[in-house]
């Protein structure tokens, strides 16, 4: 290897622009990750985080005796793993889907219309939700359109509380992940369509003899950056919905850690935060080993 590459004023010129991002990352995630020493002591605000007594695992042992941690897991996998099942072949889907609309303005704008929700944020959406999905809302009144007389309380019951929060999180996400499709799927070369078309091949054959196997890298590498949230089952979505009838079903690892907070439990809030990060790390090294059999061989993402 030449390290005088590393010495060309182009490589500096990236460095300095890379700096503050460095700056960034180092100050707000790699500092703060000190604090995960709350975890292994009895802390005590006055005392700060050095001066407190170390107590070993004995926050971990409290954390995972309880009932309600067990059922905060429960809840965490359940919504994750159907998040993670429904929301990746979605865009999938919907990006196949507009590939295949032949006029070129009605494809930009159905792209441009299925973007607008990623660009709003839970806040925003989730009043906008609470008024749909209210007894009184719109979402009944058409229910009650096709025969349906008692209102469902969509937000108040477990099952249709699950459904409003996947349903909703793929009609956000939708966008954005076609995108990324789309743009994979017009790099993929022309010629192998039209030798198909001379082999005659139809469209469905295209699609699945030329196109999903072009998009595979694209998959598995999206699959593997969405398993370092796997655990998080979308927090802002859900802490935005939810309410006391449904945290049952809805309460997860992120809002369990903000109540432990919020009654100034520090000790087990860092304990659950921080189980949640090595299983995050785990869950990424795991599939990328997986990519790479399922690249037969070729390099994975990191």
């Amino acid at each position: 290897m030449d390290t005088n590459n590393f010495k060309s004023p182009k490589n500096n010129a990236l460095a300095l622009m890379f700096l503050p991002c460095a700056v960034y990352y180092f100050i707000f995630d790699y500092i703060p990750m000190g604090g995960l020493m709350i975890a292994f002591k009895d802390y005590s605000i006055r005392d700060g985080i050095l001066g407190s007594p170390w107590v070993g695992f004995q926050h971990f042992e409290t954390l995972f005796s309880g009932s309600e941690f067990l059922l905060v897991i429960k809840n965490t996998l359940f919504i994750s793993i159907i998040k993670i099942i429904l929301g990746f072949f979605a865009p999938v889907v919907f990006a196949l889907l507009l590939n295949e609309i032949r006029i070129g303005f009605l494809r930009k704008g159905f792209q441009s219309l299925s973007l607008l929700p990623y660009l709003f944020s839970w806040v925003i959406l989730a009043s906008i939700f609470r008024l749909i999905f209210s007894n009184s809302g719109p979402a009944n009144e058409i229910i009650s359109w096709i025969g349906v007389d008692k209102p469902i309380n969509w937000l108040s019951d477990d099952f249709w509380f699950i459904v409003v929060i996947i349903s909703t999180d793929i009609w956000k996400g939708i966008g954005i992940g076609a995108i990324i499709y789309m743009a994979s799927i017009s790099a993929i070369p022309i010629e192998l369509y039209k030798a198909a078309k001379i082999d005659g091949a139809n469209r469905f054959q295209q699609i699945f003899y030329i196109t999903l196997p072009q998009l595979k890298p694209t998959m598995i590498t999206l699959l593997i950056l969405s398993m370092g949230g796997f655990l998080s089952a979308g927090f802002d979505q859900i802490y935005n919905m939810y309410n006391p009838l449904v945290y049952d079903v809805a309460d997860i690892i992120d809002t369990y850690v903000l109540r432990m907070l919020t009654n100034l439990n520090f000790e087990i809030a860092t304990a659950a935060g921080m189980f949640k990060s090595v299983v995050a790390v785990i869950l990424i090294m795991t599939s990328n080993s997986i990519s790479k059999r399922l690249t037969q061989g070729q390099q994975g993402l990191y």
